[in-house]
């Protein structure tokens, strides 16, 4: 939990240690060096600057790159060779390596528009919302379950990130997308699309069944406060919960005012409305009709059931707090907004749907019973009038138009009321309480909340994303921390190249694809990945980017790529999460046998072999191989991943069944290739795996391993036919068995190797 162990370091550290920046939590003076810290000023558009070598440039990127490395003696390599520098952007913007006919094609292309023509493909690419979409998942911790340890499942949560990958693919505004997420419900109502974008602060840890509601309702805003402060500003706001931040000028204060934006807000899960007006309207006058027609049955089945509600909300409510209690029983129409909201936060726990499910129809008894279940036969007469149901949401809304109150707690604890606050901004940059135009049904709180996000004279929230893109296409952001631009975060390594992109961001109507396309067609991007001595001695980080960094595919695209170059991968898109098979033994008695579903391995094989960013994220039981290999663990916004380097990496890739599986399509693959020779099969497996042939070195040496393993193979094929090794799926007839066992070794050694492995 990297929050919580920073936060333990300010309180030991104490303010001793931050005498430049110290404040009271009555104060919201700010002193000049806390004023004067680069995030919080202005975003201005430096002038590109001058270069000696002006050969060298070919977007402004390039100029405020060179710039750097000639002031530092430093020189940047020269362009990646064609093969290189096609995988390595088909792997940045898709999570696929390219394919031969891809190779092909931009080989053979001397136009001098040749590479433009790549980066327009590959931005044009359905695979590219799917890329991108599972960086901003792991911003938006998302997940399929609650966590805790009941770990229910979210049936429909995924709508979420189906709407995450379209905006990425339509090129979606950014601060269109800010504006769906924060307010989509306020700003753009009956539009399903913009709902399910408020899934966004839906991703919240969550007991269900939590016996204290008003701790688990200050868990929830203390989330979408944490979250919403890290994703969009860049700052650690959580540090702010119980004490004014120990590094940044973030009062505690500003943390409850970013807090009672969203002091109205909770789930909504539930209908989503037609996109189509016309669709939408049919739907109503249908609705209407049936409930005209079947008013009075419905009503006397009500009825009936009135005194299981009452009974239901009775011991539904026995483990909550007096004062939640007092909220149920009452007159709804009696609830003041706190009280409303303690309901609403209980409701599922205390009510039953209209028409509840045959254990709650179990308690009706005698002429009820009898009554009943004649009404239910009357109402289903009926069924040919009804609309077909609505798809279904989650996400959240306002419960009403107005507030409970927000105060500061010291100490974070909900108990420990002190100062009333109202919404507003960090007060560092505008000290003053939000605007805030209440609406019929809603506050109108978020909607003032994003409009100071997606102001284009908000400091932060620009340069927060431009640099998350620049940081997913090099490993590394202008400024090394991408949630963090305060004080303890990294400072930019090109701070007027940083505000140069984000002010051309928002001049560019907030497009994410301009800004990719303008970082693939520069130099910069198009670098040789080689190390030179001068720049290592000098800049060992590769701070001022004197060469492409070299980097580790994320786990997502090792298991893609490797799914895609066996033939296997699964391309549809969207729909509710997969569960592909785990290791034996993964699945504990309790993720096994859960309320919450466990894990239930897909039937349809197919389905096994979807892209990765449609496999089920349960939180308590990380897909096995993604884990191994750093994937977002979903308890909170994750903002970069580390790549590590272990044994047990080397130990899956080696004995991993489902990677054996893939090496025997591969090898398949290579054999159903007809009239290849053995130096031929050797060079087809060498194109599929890393698009090229192999050298005369790698040649030999494959043909010897392939003469050294193929007795061995026949050994063991000979000595028990029900041990026999792995061989080929769909190997064609006539192939020598052991010299087809022995090409799915080598189909294994070339998907584990660091050249398929890693963005060179």
């Amino acid at each position: 939990m990297r929050h919580a162990t920073r936060h333990l370091l300010a309180a030991l550290v104490g303010l001793a240690l931050t005498a430049g920046i110290v404040y009271t939590a009555e104060s919201d003076a700010f002193t000049p060096s806390q004023r004067s810290f680069w995030a919080f000023q202005t975003v201005k558009k430096s002038p590109v600057p001058a270069v000696k070598n002006k050969q060298w440039v070919k977007t402004p990127i390039d100029s405020f790159v060179l710039a750097k490395l000639e002031e530092a003696g430093l020189q940047p390599n020269p362009p990646a060779d064609r093969l290189t520098l096609l995988r390595r952007a088909t792997i940045d913007m898709t999570g696929l390596p390219p394919t031969q006919e891809e190779i092909q094609q931009f080989l053979s292309d001397k136009s001098a528009n040749a590479w433009e023509k790549v980066v327009d493909r590959l931005l044009a690419s359905p695979a590219y919302g799917e890329r991108w979409a599972r960086h901003w998942l792991d911003v938006a911790r998302y997940a399929d379950s609650n966590g805790f340890k009941a770990d229910e499942t979210r049936p429909n949560i995924w709508r979420y990130r189906d709407y995450v990958i379209d905006a990425f693919n339509t090129d979606k505004p950014y601060d269109r997308f800010i504006k769906e997420q924060i307010a989509g419900d306020e700003l753009y109502p009956g539009d399903p699309d913009a709902l399910v974008a408020m899934g966004f602060n839906r991703h919240w840890i969550d007991e269900t069944n939590a016996a204290a509601l008003f701790t688990r309702r200050q868990e929830t805003l203390d989330d979408m406060t944490t979250a919403t402060g890290e994703a969009f500003l860049g700052l650690t706001f959580g540090c702010a919960r119980c004490h004014n931040h120990k590094f940044d000028p973030i009062l505690q204060k500003d943390y409850y005012r970013l807090q009672a934006f969203f002091a109205n807000t909770s789930f909504g899960d539930g209908p989503l409305p037609l996109k189509d007006p016309t669709e939408r309207k049919k739907y109503d006058e249908q609705k209407a009709a049936w409930e005209e027609k079947t008013k009075d049955i419905r009503a006397e089945m009500n009825q009936i059931l009135e005194p299981l509600r009452v009974a239901k909300a009775k011991s539904g409510s026995n483990t909550f707090e007096e004062e939640v209690k007092a909220a149920i029983m009452m007159d709804p129409a009696k609830r003041d907004p706190l009280q409303a909201m303690m309901y609403h936060t209980a409701e599922p726990r205390v009510t039953f749907d209209e028409e509840p499910d045959a254990r709650t129809l179990r308690s009706l008894k005698g002429d009820s019973a009898t009554r009943y279940a004649d009404l239910k036969k009357q109402l289903a007469a009926f069924d040919s009038l009804r609309p077909a149901p609505l798809p279904q949401g989650q996400f959240m809304i306002d419960i009403g138009p107005k507030a409970p109150e927000t105060y500061v707690l010291r100490g974070g604890n909900f108990a420990l009321k002190g100062e009333e606050v109202q919404p507003g901004f960090l007060s560092i940059l505008d000290p003053t309480d939000a605007k805030v135009t209440p609406l019929p049904n809603s506050t109108g709180r978020r909607t003032a909340l994003a409009a100071w996000l997606t102001d284009p004279k908000n400091p932060l929230v620009a340069r927060v994303m431009v640099n998350r893109i620049w940081h997913y296409n090099f490993g590394k952001g202008i400024v090394a921390t991408p949630g963090d631009f305060g004080r303890m975060g990294s400072r930019p390594t090109h701070p007027e190249l940083l505000d140069y992109l984000a002010a051309n961001f928002v001049e560019n109507g907030w497009s994410i694809k301009k800004l990719q396309r303008q970082i693939l067609l520069s130099n910069t991007y198009q670098q040789s990945a080689d190390l030179q001595p001068k720049a290592a001695e000098d800049d060992p980080d590769n701070k001022l980017l004197s060469h492409w960094p070299r980097r580790r595919l994320e786990a997502e695209a090792v298991r893609d790529s490797m799914l895609f170059t066996s033939g296997l991968l699964n391309a549809k898109m969207g729909g509710p999460g997969v569960f592909p098979p785990v290791p034996a033994g993964t699945l504990s008695d309790l993720s096994a046998t859960a309320a919450a579903g466990g894990w239930k391995t897909e039937k349809d094989p197919a389905q096994n072999n979807r892209r990765s960013v449609y496999i089920f994220v349960r939180r308590n039981l990380r897909y096995p191989m993604l884990q191994e290999f750093d994937s977002a663990n979903t308890f909170e916004s994750c903002d970069f991943r580390k790549n590590t380097v272990t044994p047990s990496q080397s130990l899956d890739l080696l004995n991993n069944d489902l990677i054996l599986q893939w090496a025997q399509s591969l090898a398949g693959r290579v054999l159903n290739d007809s009239g290849l020779t053995p130096d031929a099969q050797i060079d087809r497996a060498f194109k599929l795996t890393y698009g090229r042939s192999p050298s005369a070195e790698e040649q030999k040496l494959t043909a010897d391993f392939l003469a050294r393993q193929i007795p061995i193979m026949a050994k063991r094929l000979a000595a028990d036919p029900k041990t026999k090794p792995p061989m080929p799926t769909n190997m064609p007839a006539g192939i020598d068995p052991a010299r087809a066992a022995a090409l799915v070794d080598l189909s294994q050694m070339l998907l584990d190797s660091n050249e398929f492995l890693y963005i060179n």
